[in-house]
């Protein structure tokens, strides 16, 4: 969305009458023979110049904080083109265009009054502007948490069975035919496996894992006489001398099937203990290993998808159709009220970013022209391709432009004051 570009100049008025000021700005850039652009009169409050020194920090921090503010007008203005898509309307200021409301620009006494120190007024402009800044962060990023578990469940109730609510697609009868663990001692895992996996699958689940279980024990064949009798091995047992996989024995069930993957019942040992033992007289504590989670790991290596956390219950089917709907709604309602947030408080940055500019205007105008203050100061709203010519033609009538030569990069300066404005 295109927006018209701004000049804002001021002239010193030399004691004469501000109307004079006003004429010759008039002549020299948007009469009809120098059409460069249409000129508004700009008016700027009596504020408190303060002293030279403070006027001269504030310039450098002034360019700065037009900056920022320029940035977080864009970033609520571009938050709203967003939301909005294809429906996108231009944003207001106060309920009127930003041209208009830059044209017939009004300094609002009440929000920002003229009569406090400089300092504390751009200061007071800026942090309400941050405040605004930090309120579309956290709008934003509680929108777009919002959008991403949205997303999220429609992946969920679109995909396979790697992805899908098992409660959706499993029925009460299936389920009932499966033999499943949740013991102390044993766990039984959902896995999903894609068709072209399945044979790997089936072939190596028992031998996965082979590394976790350690099952060896007492040596009983040295010492017969002490089997079955208690007897304090402690670290001179070896429980990984014999090692195994954690998967029970004959425990994989085929579940069902859809047209990319097959789900898949197993049971695995959920732990493994190991005793503790004397050192002389100091007891070291036994520990206890969990293999679930080493071997769900093994598992999603392999590319295998691990149900993790899944229990079946009955009661929630069709619960996720019902969350997707209501993250659906939620969704809309948070668009809703971004939208207009975005509405809102476009206008406030806007308001602030304009006065801004116009203290800019007033502490260049003080410290090119002197004191006592006596500026005359407009806006050229820039014919389309005109600029360098507008520019050039206040060059000639009220100066001559100077730029370094050994620096391409460095300012124009001009016999007047010039701040371009872009909205």
């Amino acid at each position: 969305m295109s927006h018209p570009h701004y000049l804002i100049t001021s002239i010193s008025n030399s004691g004469s009458a501000p109307e004079n000021s006003f004429r010759k700005l008039q002549n020299a850039a948007a009469c009809p023979s120098a059409p460069y652009g249409e000129m508004f009169k700009l008016e700027v409050p009596s504020l408190m110049v303060g002293t030279l020194d403070s006027l001269m920090n504030l310039s450098d921090d002034l360019g700065k904080t037009d900056s920022i503010i320029e940035s977080i007008v864009r970033k609520v203005e571009k938050s709203s083109m967003e939301l909005a898509g294809k429906k996108a309307t231009e944003l207001t200021v106060g309920g009127v265009p930003s041209t208009r409301y830059i044209q017939q620009f009004a300094w609002d006494y009440a929000k920002y009054p003229n009569r406090r120190p400089l300092k504390e007024l751009v200061s007071l402009i800026s942090s309400g502007v941050s405040a605004i800044d930090e309120e579309l962060k956290q709008l934003s990023n509680s929108y777009g948490d919002k959008q991403a578990a949205l997303q999220d469940a429609k992946r969920k109730k679109g995909g396979n069975l790697t992805t899908v609510d098992l409660n959706d697609v499993l029925e009460e009868k299936v389920v009932k035919n499966l033999k499943i663990f949740d013991t102390e001692y044993l766990k039984t895992v959902f896995v999903a496996v894609s068709k072209n996996q399945v044979e790997v699958f089936e072939n190596e689940i028992y031998v996965l894992g082979g590394e976790l279980v350690g099952y060896g024990g007492p040596d009983w064949s040295g010492m017969p006489h002490g089997l079955g009798q208690p007897q304090n091995f402690g670290s001179q047992v070896d429980r990984h001398q014999k090692k195994g996989s954690p998967v029970v024995p004959g425990s994989l069930e085929k579940v069902m099937e859809d047209n990319d993957s097959v789900l898949y019942t197993v049971t695995v040992l959920k732990g493994m203990y190991e005793a503790g033992y004397y050192e002389g007289e100091e007891f070291v504590a036994g520990t206890k290993i969990d293999l679930l989670e080493a071997f769900s790991k093994i598992l999603r290596e392999k590319r295998y998808s691990v149900r993790e956390n899944f229990t079946y219950d009955p009661s929630q089917q069709g619960k996720s159709a019902m969350k997707m709907e209501q993250l659906q709604v939620e969704v809309d309602n948070m668009r809703s009220g971004l939208t207009r947030w975005c509405k809102t408080h476009y206008g406030e940055a806007f308001v602030a970013w304009m006065h801004i500019k116009v203290i800019r205007v007033f502490v260049e105008s003080v410290l090119r022209y002197g004191l006592p203050v006596d500026f005359t100061a407009v806006l050229y709203k820039v014919a389309s391709g005109k600029e360098v010519m507008l520019v050039n033609a206040l060059d000639k009538a009220f100066g001559e432009t100077v730029k370094g030569d050994d620096d391409p990069d460095e300012e124009e300066y001009h016999d007047f004051v010039l701040i371009k404005f872009e909205p």
